[in-house]
């Protein structure tokens, strides 16, 4: 793997929350002694929804480093502390057809409790071993992140 990227290479105000016309997300990786945080959508149907990792849109004449700040908060209600590596990112299509770009980060809190979720119907601290039922891009992310972490 290549030597990861530090936040100040992403980190600017964009004045429309996008670059190059893509839309810009999000994630932040946060770690407690080999287990990672996760978020479950509520569900009410039979099929579970995958897990995600914290994050958030960038906003208009937001930086990166501070989406990913006001994400985590909001989120979970942790603060972080330092907004650390980037660790890789993906594209997709938005539910409207629009392009948009995930950027994830490491991020480091000043506690990893309590969670205090705001939009989840639950966590979970999984470990990145185990099945952790995620999208195959964000098991990407996590893969990426262990090679990184856990050499």
């Amino acid at each position: 793997m290549s030597s990861p990227m530090s936040v100040s290479m992403f980190d600017e105000v964009l004045p429309h929350g996008e670059r190059d016309g893509v839309g810009l997300r999000v994630g932040a990786v946060i770690d407690r002694g080999g287990e990672v945080l996760l978020l479950e959508p509520h569900s009410s149907g039979p099929i579970q929804p995958t897990r995600k990792l914290p994050g958030a849109t960038v906003k208009p004449g937001e930086s990166v480093s501070g989406a990913v700040i006001r994400g985590v908060a909001e989120e979970t209600g942790l603060l972080v502390t330092a907004v650390g590596h980037h660790i890789g990112d993906f594209d997709y299509l938005s539910p409207a057809g629009h392009p948009v770009r995930r950027l994830h980060f490491v991020v480091e809190v000043a506690s990893t409790g309590p969670v205090r979720l705001s939009a989840h119907g639950g966590y979970i601290w999984a470990p990145l071993d185990g099945d952790l039922h995620v999208t195959s891009s964000i098991r990407g992310i996590l893969d990426a992140y262990r090679e990184l972490a856990y050499p």
